[in-house]
């Protein structure tokens, strides 16, 4: 088995998430007491969101690299970073690290293309939809990606800082969530890339008419692929 090096807390609340599927999933098919070989790296997350909100990337990948040599040092094989907003400094994370990024995005669009969809819907921190880094892997699958209006694009990034990442799951802001979704089908998205890996905490299968794709999900479960190729 292949060692993962997880880079998370941001949140710890998606973190427990992706550390419980991918120990589930390589149990599932090992069998006995088989569980995953991996490396965590688990940032405060203010000193990220910090940079973020500041535009700083510089200073978030500054950070991110320091964590990943970390995990590299340890035996780590590849690099999962437990976000998708993080995934904004991936590229330029890749160049400074030998070891490979499972990368969110990229994972996401060939699900979405297994499901021969070509326009979608993202929601995210207002980088990860107001940002190309998500958008430009959907392009290079073929696929178009609608994102919500301003007003709804901040209070799903407001919502997100104020209520997911500390595990608030509130009933009124799923049906607002529901309710922006709806819009975006209006306009033509086919599915719902779920681009923040709380937001399933929020947002179940049935809520709406199209698929989602839980990003936390495939995420992981490129992750076991590759623990176990």
């Amino acid at each position: 088995m292949k060692i993962l090096g997880l880079v998370g807390g941001t949140s710890y609340i998606s973190t427990i998430d992706y550390y419980k599927h991918i120990n589930a999933e390589i149990n599932r098919h090992l069998g006995g007491l088989q569980f995953a070989d991996l490396r965590l790296h688990s940032f405060n997350y203010a000193d990220i969101s910090r940079h973020n909100e500041a535009g700083n990337w510089d200073a978030t990948l500054d950070l991110v690299t320091a964590a990943c040599q970390g995990l590299q040092q340890a035996g780590a094989e590849a690099i999962v970073l437990c976000a998708n907003t993080t995934h904004k400094v991936a590229d330029d994370l890749q160049k400074r690290i030998s070891v490979p990024i499972i990368h969110i995005a990229t994972v996401t669009a060939k699900a979405i293309q297994q499901k021969k969809l070509k326009k979608v819907a993202l929601l995210g921190t207002r980088f990860t939809m107001e940002f190309d880094f998500f958008k430009d892997k959907l392009t290079e699958h073929g696929i178009e990606t609608l994102i919500p209006n301003d007003a709804d694009r901040a209070y799903v990034h407001q919502t997100i800082n104020d209520e997911l990442a500390k595990g608030d799951i509130r009933p009124k802001t799923r049906a607002a969530y529901i309710n922006i979704i709806n819009k975006l089908i209006a306009q033509g998205a086919q599915g719902v890339i779920l681009g923040c890996t709380e937001i399933p905490l929020l947002i179940k299968p049935g809520d709406v008419d199209i698929p989602m794709f839980d990003t936390m999900l495939i995420h992981a479960q490129a992750a076991v692929e590759f623990a176990l190729s």
